[in-house]
């Protein structure tokens, strides 16, 4: 929120916000893969541990630097660091239980972590600019990563599983004869655009309409509350709750959330429908990761979790430049309305997700 929010007060237009949030994915676009495989090898805190040093050094050139070509460095800094620690976390996570209710729970308690983050960075940097700066925004943001090392620098790593020789000699898209996972990355990058088009819409609806940095971090830090809150309930539900019932529930709800949330005029209003769109969209992705983990090759999650944050980090370099234009010319308005009909068109796709038989191709 900080970066694009002092870019608008510096006067750059919608397109170049738009520029600006997506160069957040467009490292990861390039890194996830080779990262997947690499992580296959590392395993955990070699990856977390030059992620970390990413970060924070990334969050430090812009409190020295606050100006937009800085910015987008520490974005695609940032950016990168942060995919590729996803990744390793993800396989590490997926590798530590077995069955579909365990990777139903522990992926409900590992996305409970982006949750709150995406509460605390968006509220107290919000407070921060209003009463500090950006500078004491970006000084935060460069210290927090070293929380993360530090809680992960003494887990113990799982046994490494090498690949079949036959696997190594395939490359990463060699995983989209499966015809489950084809599906799961298509449904997983329509709901990818609707965190994006969020992230994107708010600040530039909230500096329309003469919200202060507090306000619209508050309404961002709703969402991200709420996402946090159902995920709690997750790990409880897990033996009740089938991943394709849930996304399927979830996007058709989202269609509706996102008719309804550029008519709201206020912060509260706003604040109303984050919170309802953060409990929809919240529950989405221990689904996917649980599907994932279920009907892709043991040796190889590494690099499906690479190829999936692939596939939605180029969406997400590719939708907020779109957003950006779209704003400028049909206004932020259309922009939520377009994405929440596309949505409910592909909420069939995430009925097929549903275990049966194995597709053809299910194995490669």
């Amino acid at each position: 929120m900080a970066a694009p929010l002092l870019a608008l007060r510096e006067g750059y237009s919608e397109a170049a916000i738009g520029f600006l949030l997506a160069l957040f994915a467009l490292s990861q676009v390039f890194l996830s893969l080779p990262a997947g495989r690499w992580i296959d090898r590392a395993g955990l805190r070699r990856p977390i541990a030059w992620c970390v040093v990413a970060c924070c050094t990334g969050a430090a050139c812009a409190v020295i630097w606050p100006v937009y070509p800085v910015l987008c460095l520490s974005a695609l800094t940032t950016g990168g660091a942060t995919g590729v620690s996803i990744i390793a976390l993800q396989r590490h996570v997926g590798r530590v239980v077995s069955g579909a209710t365990e990777l139903r729970q522990v992926f409900s308690w590992l996305s409970i972590g982006p949750a709150i983050s995406n509460f605390i960075g968006p509220f107290v940097s919000g407070l921060l600019i209003d009463h500090a700066g950006f500078r004491a925004a970006f000084m935060l943001l460069a210290v927090l990563p070293l929380v993360c090392w530090w809680w992960v620098r003494t887990t113990a790593e799982q046994p490494l599983t090498a690949a079949p020789a036959s696997a190594q000699r395939k490359g990463a898209f060699d995983l989209l004869r499966i015809d489950r996972f084809r599906r799961l990355l298509l449904v997983n990058w329509v709901l990818a655009s609707c965190w994006d088009v969020h992230t994107f819409v708010v600040p530039v609806l909230g500096h329309e309409r003469g919200f202060s940095a507090s306000q619209i971090g508050t309404v961002l830090g709703a969402f991200a509350v709420a996402a946090a809150a159902v995920r709690l309930l997750l790990p409880q539900l897990a033996e009740r709750l089938r991943e394709h019932v849930v996304i399927t529930g979830a996007m058709g709800f989202t269609a509706v959330m996102f008719g309804v949330y550029p008519l709201m005029n206020s912060p509260w209003g706003m604040g109303v429908c984050s919170v309802l769109l953060g409990l929809a969209l919240g529950c989405v992705q221990p689904m996917v990761m649980s599907t994932l983990h279920q009907i892709t090759p043991h040796a190889r999650h590494g690099e499906a979790v690479g190829l999936r944050l692939m596939v939605i980090n180029a969406s997400s370099v590719a939708m907020p430049m779109l957003f950006g234009a779209a704003g400028a010319v049909l206004g932020v308005q259309a922009v939520f309305w377009c994405v929440g009909a596309v949505v409910g068109a592909a909420s069939p796709l995430a009925l097929a997700l549903r275990p049966g038989p194995a597709h053809q191709g299910d194995n490669p």
